[in-house]
């Protein structure tokens, strides 16, 4: 079991600690609603440095990513990131990840704690252009300061301009007396805020400024499981649960991250399954009865047959029901569709709804 930088200042706090893609990680602290209404109203921080990060350089960097990505990363320009996926030969997803543009030649990309080795054979299998490749994922911490109050909160320790950072773009500089942060207007919560790259070393120096600087905020240190019912909030798939080595982007509705204008691994299968059409879908749903969906519960229709999987599903504390995704067969798939989740002895009645679950006021 690997521990971060950080792992002993979390038990420390008294946090809930679990094993999570073979790290020893903070699942919760005071309590998963707690901590959820902490990052939608305030701001929270989250210890997510089992992450992975590659870094890819040379003249044929983005050439590699684009055979390997989805997304079209010709359109990125310094500064900037972009969300894609890794498509596998057999219409499925490796994993799906963010491609940092540091520069010309110069790109960072970050991939789930799970899948660091898999993606970085995968992607090194396809790398006859000469790409000079490192994997940087051990060496490297993550924090991301999530929340509406994140931007006001952080401000006293950096220069850079928090508050006017777009989405999905990004800047390195000082933060916390520390040079060559990486500092990303990213996140997995919908709450705005931002994600900190640094090295090891200065881990526990940056935490404790972070928390010093947040405090007047009421800054709190959030866990794993908060961060899952944020997440699923949003419609945010979770790698494993939503989509996996055999869901493909376009029954994911990821088809937004999947370009056709570029040749990349099993693109022309893809866009043969786009113009075709699939049987099934990832929809949203929420629950219109008590009851709390799981993943791996079943999907069925008014008469009782199977028609699907939920793949995640949870109680939202922002809106206190019971909410959820999951693959259903096309036909069932259109907003308003009336389905039932299979909870244990009972059918309890559901509709598929828009994503995102949660809006902002």
């Amino acid at each position: 079991m690997k521990n971060t930088a950080l792992s002993h200042i979390h038990e420390n706090l008294g946090a809930k600690m679990v094993p999570f893609a073979g790290f020893n990680m903070p699942v919760q602290y005071e309590g998963v609603n707690a901590e959820h209404e902490t990052v939608r109203t305030s701001v929270g921080v989250f210890d997510v440095s089992h992450m992975g990060e590659f870094f890819l350089k040379g003249e044929n960097a983005l050439a590699l990513i684009q055979k390997v990505t989805s997304n079209d990363a010709s359109k990125l320009v310094d500064g900037k990131a972009q969300y894609s996926c890794l498509p596998n030969n057999e219409g499925g997803i490796v994993d799906d990840l963010i491609v940092y543009k540091i520069a010309d030649n110069d790109y960072m990309l970050v991939v789930n704690a799970s899948n660091i080795e898999k993606d970085w054979n995968w992607i090194s299998s396809h790398n006859d252009l000469g790409v000079n490749m490192t994997n940087a994922s051990d060496a490297y911490s993550l924090l991301a300061i999530q929340g509406p109050k994140a931007a006001a909160a952080m401000q006293s320790l950096t220069n850079i301009d928090l508050a006017n950072m777009a989405y999905y773009s990004f800047q390195i500089g000082d933060f916390a007396g520390v040079s060559n942060v990486i500092i990303s207007a990213t996140g997995y919560t919908g709450s705005g805020g931002f994600e900190i790259y640094f090295k090891n070393e200065d881990a526990e120096t940056i935490w404790n400024k972070v928390f010093e600087a947040g405090a007047s905020f009421g800054i709190k240190p959030i866990g794993l499981a908060a961060r899952d019912t944020l997440r699923l909030e949003m419609g945010f798939c979770l790698y494993g649960n939503d989509i996996n080595d055999t869901t493909s982007p376009i029954e994911a509705g990821l088809g937004w991250i999947t370009k056709f204008d570029k040749e990349f691994t099993n693109s022309a299968n893809l866009k043969a399954q786009k113009e075709a059409g699939v049987s099934k879908k990832l929809v949203g749903f929420e629950l219109i009865e008590r009851g709390i969906p799981r993943h791996d519960y079943e999907i069925v229709d008014s008469n009782g047959n199977t028609i699907g999987i939920v793949t995640s599903g949870t109680m939202a504390p922002s809106l206190g029901k019971g909410i959820g995704m999951g693959y259903v067969k096309t036909e069932f798939a259109s907003v308003d569709s009336e389905i039932y989740i299979q909870i244990r002895n009972n059918k309890v009645a559901a509709k598929v709804v828009k994503m995102p679950f949660y809006k902002k006021a």
